[in-house]
Formats: C-alpha cells, sequence, structure tokens
C-alpha cells in the first residue's frame, strides 16, 4: 500500500482506470454525452452507459472482448469508446472486432435485418497509427465507400473514429483543426493535462468542467482511501516503458504487471468497502470482483 501524502497527485484521464471512472460511469451520462457529441460532430438528446461492457460470445470457441465503455446513443445507436495507451499493431483490427460483435448483437433470432442498429466505434489513441502516419488531422473518420465514387457512401450503419492525441499540438500548429473538431480539440488538451492553464481558461465548457470535478472527487477518493493506487502507478509506468520502447507491443512481464496492478486496486478497494459495512452484493458490482475473490480477502 502507498500512503498518499501529497493531495496534489497526478492523474491522467488517459489512464484506462480514470478515462472508464469520468466517461464510463453510471450518473457521469451528461460528461459522455458532450463528450461523444464533440467527436461525432453532433448534438446527442440522449445517452444511456451500460455497466455490463463484456461482448457476448455465440460460442464457446469464439473470442470475448471488454469494452472500455459501452453506451446508447438517442435510443438507438450503438457506441464503443476505448482508450488506448499503447501501440499494440493491432488496434485497427482489434476496433473491428469490437465494432462486428456490437453490431451483430443487436439483432435476434427471428428478426429481421431491418432491426440491426448502427454501431459507432471511438478510438482515443495516445499514440500515432503507423497506418495514418500520412494524415496530418488528430480525429479521423471512417465509413464504408465506394473506391471510385468516394462520395457515395454504402451504408450509414458502420462508422468509426480515431483520435491521435500525440498529433493535436501538430494539428493545432498547422492549422489542420476543422471547426467541428474545435470543440474535440479542448477534450483532447483535458485528457492529455487537465491541469493546465489553456484548459482552466477554457472550462466555460460546461461538460468540462463537469468532467475536471469528476477528475478531483476521484483525486480525492483515492486519497480518502489512504493510498494512491498502485494500479494506477504500475499500469502508467508500464505504458510508459511500452510507449518508449523501440519495437510495439505488450512485453510478456509488464502485461503480468498490468494485470497485478488491476486485481490489487479492486482488491484494495474491496477491503475499504467492506471495512465502511456495504454489502457483498454491492462490492461485487462495484469491483467486479468475484464472491470467491471476496471470501479470500
Amino acid at each position: 500500500m502507498i500512503i498518499v501524502k501529497n493531495k496534489n497527485i497526478k492523474i491522467a484521464p488517459t489512464n484506462d482506470f480514470v478515462f472508464k471512472r469520468i466517461f464510463g460511469h453510471v450518473g457521469n451520462e451528461e460528461i459522455t454525452k458532450g463528450f461523444v457529441s464533440s467527436i461525432i460532430g453532433r448534438e446527442l438528446t440522449s445517452i444511456n452507459l451500460e455497466g455490463n461492457t463484456i461482448l457476448e460470445k455465440n460460442s464457446k470457441d469464439e473470442k470475448s472482448g471488454i469494452l472500455d465503455i459501452k453506451a446508447t446513443l438517442n435510443s438507438n445507436i450503438l457506441c464503443d469508446i476505448e482508450m488506448q495507451m499503447c501501440n499494440n499493431k493491432n488496434i485497427e483490427k482489434r476496433m473491428l472486432y469490437y465494432w462486428s460483435k456490437l453490431y451483430s448483437g443487436s439483432i435476434k433470432s427471428g428478426q429481421d435485418f431491418k432491426s440491426l442498429k448502427k454501431t459507432i466505434s471511438i478510438l482515443i489513441a495516445n499514440f500515432e497509427l503507423d497506418s495514418l502516419s500520412k494524415i496530418p488531422d488528430f480525429h479521423t473518420v471512417w465509413e464504408i465507400r465506394e473506391k471510385k465514387h468516394q462520395n457515395t457512401v454504402l451504408t450509414n450503419v458502420f462508422e468509426l473514429h480515431i483520435i491521435e492525441l500525440r498529433k493535436l499540438e501538430k494539428s493545432l500548429k498547422n492549422k489542420y483543426i476543422e471547426n467541428h473538431d474545435k470543440k474535440l480539440a479542448i477534450w483532447s488538451k483535458f485528457l492529455l493535462n487537465p491541469d493546465s492553464l489553456e484548459v482552466v481558461e477554457m472550462q466555460r465548457n460546461r461538460d468540462i468542467q463537469l468532467a475536471k470535478k469528476e477528475l478531483d472527487r476521484l483525486r480525492d477518493e483515492l486519497i480518502n482511501l489512504g493510498y494512491e493506487s498502485l494500479a494506477i502507478a504500475l499500469r502508467e509506468k508500464a505504458e510508459n516503458e511500452i510507449r518508449n520502447s523501440e519495437e510495439y507491443g505488450f512485453d510478456k512481464g509488464l502485461k503480468q504487471g498490468l494485470e497485478q496492478g488491476k486485481k490489487f486496486e479492486k482488491i484494495e478497494t474491496a477491503k475499504k468497502l467492506l471495512n465502511s459495512g456495504m454489502s457483498i452484493k454491492e462490492i461485487i458490482k462495484i469491483t467486479e470482483l468475484t464472491k470467491e475473490d471476496l471470501e479470500n480477502i
């Protein structure tokens, strides 16, 4: 356990645990609605955050998947939001796989194909994708278009947004920012440095104000629990080592460290909640630990 003595601890929204707590936590719909609206370039009337982010398997041999954030937009559009710190060179394939699982899962046996819902996938990458190295824009939008007649979209059910945070400053410097992306640029600055003066000056945006308050609340929560999450420290250290290495991909030892950090964080949180008298059922819901895990604490 790491005891927190410095109340000015730095917690980056790009850390996947923190990102999910800000944008994927049920109750933070207003924050996520503003964030997603800035990405897709249109205002949303509603957003529903789903606590269960596990993709269903159709067979025991099928690969499973766990989304960072799963949401329903305007009651009829499915959305997957992923925060990725490190380039494992397969992120494009993974995003398409997640999209296909969400899309195919929107129809049940016996239903007509018209029941399939539009599905939007969003990737926020804290690195530059090799496949997009020739594109200067920090935000790209992908659809299904005809090769020779690129103004013709085959169907609107597929939409993939990729935000490369490391291209942001370059895009701003060279004015590769479309008008509809200006709000997204502010959000991106918040993700990279939520305590920067520049972001503070632009907090007239209510959604970002709410996100900053949620980040501060999370910071206070960690302080009140009496420790700076070892999981965050381990995972950010590992992610930095991966990002700075010459070869992309996950080192086996670092992956183990990430998993150990996740489990440690959940167990330490569960201990505090148990001591507070919270029910086992609620703790399982919050920490996603199993009943067996809690019995072993």
